[in-house]
């Protein structure tokens, strides 16, 4: 699963040198961090509709919409979706409920 993720995470670099008009992913870094959070909302809510209606295939579209926009923005801040995966690696194991009471100490 991380090599889709890492080969994402380099081309979602190279488009941080493109020029906005020619590159959508450009286009979004060019409007900051504000323009990149209003896409990742926009798709959350097409996810969470997606779900509710509960069909398959646009549950799995919306999804990968959802998580390409989220690595847009770990780009954006510069950090490497292996960052993510070790952290969900640190977490296994771990109930929720556990997970949860660690985040408040």
């Amino acid at each position: 699963m991380s090599d889709i993720f890492n080969r994402l995470a380099e081309i979602l670099e190279e488009r941080k040198k493109a020029d906005p008009d020619s590159s959508y992913v450009a286009s979004l870094y060019h409007g900051g961090t504000d323009k990149i959070l209003k896409k990742l909302g926009e798709e959350a809510t097409e996810t969470i509709i997606a779900g509710k209606g509960g069909d398959r295939n646009e549950i799995i579209y919306e999804t990968a919409d959802l998580w390409f926009h989220s690595l847009v923005l770990l780009a954006h801040n510069n950090i490497e979706p292996q960052v993510i995966l070790d952290e969900l690696d640190r977490r296994f194991g771990l109930s929720g409920l556990e997970e949860k009471a660690n985040r408040s100490k």
